[in-house]
């Protein structure tokens, strides 16, 4: 049995414990750990891939702008291509949805309502019996696998490991170290462990004697259709004031369409439903004049909330070295520049800057019971 040690170890190789890695490695010696063949399997390679500033609740918010610099000028070496595409995002809204597009503005920031007209001319396919209101906020198509995988390079530039294949079954900590025995038989130890294993974290926390937070994983379903004789290369993303649905182009020829839901589940490797695609499909063409022949590809992932929906980053006071970076929800990708900049910030006790303002509304110890 082999018995590695580090100075932190980072459970879940997904867009936040590879982002937390990746910034946490240049000043102590990290690994990586992950149950999966590949980094990022579950909810990572399954997301929607876009940055939209007021998509989420305020702390969120807060790390999309701060984190909007980085995926527009990355550090040198970190990708060889952008990581963004600018594509505005429409939200439109029925006559029933007015009212509710009118609170969007008003809450939004650089949400700008368009008129009808306008709207049309942007996309094409609407139906003209839909539309009663109509806003446009600057967005952009994220290149998600550049995005994780320019984290891991930095990772293992700075002598961080990412281990694979590597299950935690054991959890405990022990003479001021805590142990991460793996189902292969391999040892991990540190000091201090990151809990950023997603729809995972809270049975995690249960294998290491924490109290979990009570994160609810969700499903989330998409399916790629074919919009012909539309050509959505253009088109900017649309989506109901409601909440119901969206769509956005894909690989140029191509439209994901999604229900926007959010389905609780257990944490697995959740797959689609035929119901939510047809839902989703439904929806969307009561907005959009498009006759959908088959649905070419589809697939779910899980968004994991904690109870308030906001993130939970901080140290567990019961449980000494035990830190928490959960409950992303649908923002993890876009927010993961300053996500995993806060998190080793806090981890490292320096001071967390202009993210500093969210430190108290994220503590996960809101949750905990009296």
């Amino acid at each position: 049995m082999i018995t590695q040690d580090f100075d932190i170890l980072v459970i879940g190789a997904g867009m936040a414990g590879s982002t937390a890695a990746a910034h946490l490695a240049p000043h102590r010696r990290v690994a990586l750990i992950e149950a999966e063949e590949a980094p990022g399997y579950h909810t990572t390679g399954r997301s929607a891939a876009t940055w939209i500033l007021n998509y989420g609740p305020p702390d969120v918010r807060v790390l999309n702008a701060l984190s909007l610099p980085f995926l527009l000028h990355p550090p040198p070496g970190f990708t060889q291509h952008a990581l963004t595409r600018p594509r505005p995002v429409l939200t439109v809204a029925p006559e029933d949805q007015r009212e509710a597009l009118a609170r969007m503005i008003e809450t939004a920031t650089d949400m700008r309502p368009i008129a009808v007209d306008t709207a049309y001319a942007m996309l094409p396919a609407m139906r003209r019996d839909y539309l009663a209101a109509a806003a446009i906020e600057d967005a952009a198509d994220l290149d998600v696998a550049a995005i994780q995988q320019g984290f891991l390079r930095q990772l293992r530039a700075a002598g961080g490991v990412l281990a694979l294949r590597a299950r935690a079954g054991r959890i405990e900590r022990r003479a001021g170290l805590w142990e991460v025995e793996t189902a292969a038989g391999a040892i991990f130890r540190a000091p201090v462990v990151v809990n950023a294993a997603g729809s995972w974290g809270d049975e995690v926390a249960a294998i290491a004697g924490v109290t979990p937070l009570g994160l609810t994983p969700c499903r989330r379903t998409a399916a790629i259709i074919d919009p012909a004789p539309h050509d959505p290369e253009d088109w900017p993303m649309v989506m109901d004031a409601a909440g119901t649905w969206y769509a956005r182009p894909e690989a140029r020829t191509r439209l994901m369409v999604s229900p926007a839901d959010e389905t609780p589940m257990y944490p697995h490797d959740v797959q689609p439903d035929e119901l939510d695609i047809a839902i989703g499909i439904d929806r969307m063409q009561q907005a959009l004049d498009i006759e959908v022949r088959r649905v070419e590809r589809s697939w779910a992932g899980l968004r994991t909330f904690t109870p308030d929906h906001s993130l939970a980053f901080g140290w567990d006071t019961a449980a000494e070295g035990f830190f928490w970076c959960v409950g992303q929800g649908g923002y993890g990708i876009q927010t993961s520049p300053a996500a995993g900049q806060l998190v080793a910030d806090l981890v490292l006790g320096r001071d967390p800057g202009a993210a500093g303002e969210i430190v108290a509304a994220i503590d996960p110890q809101r949750f905990a019971t009296v």
